[in-house]
């Protein structure tokens, strides 16, 4: 391959601790700015040394043996560039040095990549984030067998096309069934996955650079659903006979006041509800998904609903703070509890979340920076997807600035 990197070798001194007379050789390797340093494990005269000519100075027998050397090991390393350029392989200062030292190893491929970024990120990614990354390794694993016939490809055979072929296979992978499986979004965040993957190898210098550089991931945007102000009415005032569906139907009411997750819910105890600076009562809490601080006013409605279970038996027990079932149970449930209420949407935790941003916060007035805070968001672009203002807000928005004008 054609190398745009620049190569230089350099012979230096550093002062010997053994002995003040001398001084310690040391090469050193710069390709395109990165260095690296070999002890060469030779030295020379304080006099004897030309720091112009980066060689000894003199005639005598042990000089021209040193330089002699030094030339030597100059053409090797040259010899190491020349290799490591003809076998298509990483060309760095680090890898030169490798292959000097004959301590290199053979090409690194995409399994020895996946393994070391999920042996690292095992322990700091959620479990939850850990699983995605497994399903991408599969769906990796599984287009390398059934499109390249192999188990396996060198990390310097990934190329722009490799990207497009592996977002083809996506887009048409079928189930046992002969079902789509992956919506655009779903590709998008496989490929995204295996950007971030990628962008390891690059670096730890197993890659010279991230084929995706040019690979643009494009999401297609959707309006989150949510429940309008009329929807979470008729929620709030329809009562169950069942009490298992009275339970969940509380936990998401809840949810919709809060903001909380269902796995944040689902991990709230009593010591989660406590003063304020304003003397009312918050939830202090960390979101399990972000690991982010969250501080949440407990708005009336949210307490109703601690207080209609603050003397359930089990969950004194248990120390939970409301009665949660589990999530499989919990969206089957809430699918009884929409049917029931007229409802027609798909109702989850993810809804619930929504509707707290935007029917009960963004709707009544409350800034979006401030919603993002509640929402424990890291960014404002988030809670930007997350929150969709309703047509009767902006009404009357609408209707308070022609009041304003014509006051004028």
């Amino acid at each position: 391959m054609k190398s745009k990197n620049t190569f230089a070798v350099i012979f230096f001194t550093r002062k010997s601790r053994s002995n003040p007379e001398e001084l310690s050789i040391y090469v050193r390797i710069t390709v395109s700015g990165k260095r690296s340093e070999i002890s060469l494990k030779r030295a020379v005269l304080v006099k004897d040394w030309d720091s112009n000519k980066s060689r000894a100075r003199g005639s005598s027998m042990k000089v021209k043996a040193l330089n002699t050397y030094l030339d030597e090991v100059f053409g090797k390393l040259l010899n190491c560039h020349k290799e490591l350029l003809f076998e298509d392989a990483i060309v760095s200062s680090d890898s030169i040095k490798s292959r000097y030292l004959g301590e290199d190893e053979t090409s690194k491929t995409l399994r020895d990549l996946v393994s070391y970024h999920h042996d690292k990120m095992g322990t700091v990614l959620k479990p939850g984030t850990m699983k995605n990354y497994y399903t991408t390794e599969r769906y990796l694993y599984e287009f390398l067998q059934s499109k390249r016939k192999s188990k396996d490809i060198y990390l310097k055979q990934l190329n722009y096309e490799f990207i497009t072929d592996f977002e083809y296979y996506l887009r048409h992978y079928k189930n046992s069934k002969k079902e789509l499986m992956l919506s655009n979004n779903g590709v998008m965040k496989h490929l995204e996955r295996f950007k971030k993957i990628l962008n390891l190898g690059v670096k730890l210098e197993w890659m010279l650079k991230n084929p995706f550089s040019q690979f643009k991931l494009k999401y297609n945007k959707y309006d989150r659903a949510y429940l309008t102000e009329r929807e979470l009415k008729i929620l709030e005032s329809t009562e169950f006979k069942s009490e298992r569906l009275e339970r969940v139907k509380d936990c998401f009411i809840f949810s919709c006041y809060t903001g909380l997750s269902y796995v944040d819910v689902k991990e709230l105890t009593v010591a989660n509800i406590v003063r304020g600076i304003d003397n009312n009562l918050w939830i202090y809490t960390k979101r399990e998904k972000t690991d982010e601080n969250v501080k949440v006013p407990v708005l009336p409605k949210a307490l109703d609903i601690i207080k209609k279970y603050s003397q359930d038996k089990i969950l004194n027990k248990t120390g939970n703070l409301l009665p949660i079932s589990s999530n499989q149970k919990t969206n089957s449930y809430l699918k009884e509890i929409a049917a029931d209420c007229g409802i027609y949407k798909n109702l989850t935790f993810h809804v619930a979340r929504h509707t707290f941003a935007t029917t009960v916060m963004l709707s009544n007035g409350v800034p979006i920076e401030t919603v993002s805070k509640l929402l424990g968001h890291t960014k404002l672009t988030t809670t930007q997807i997350y929150a969709r203002v309703e047509e009767s807000k902006i009404s009357k928005d609408i209707s308070s600035l022609l009041e304003r004008l014509e006051d004028k």
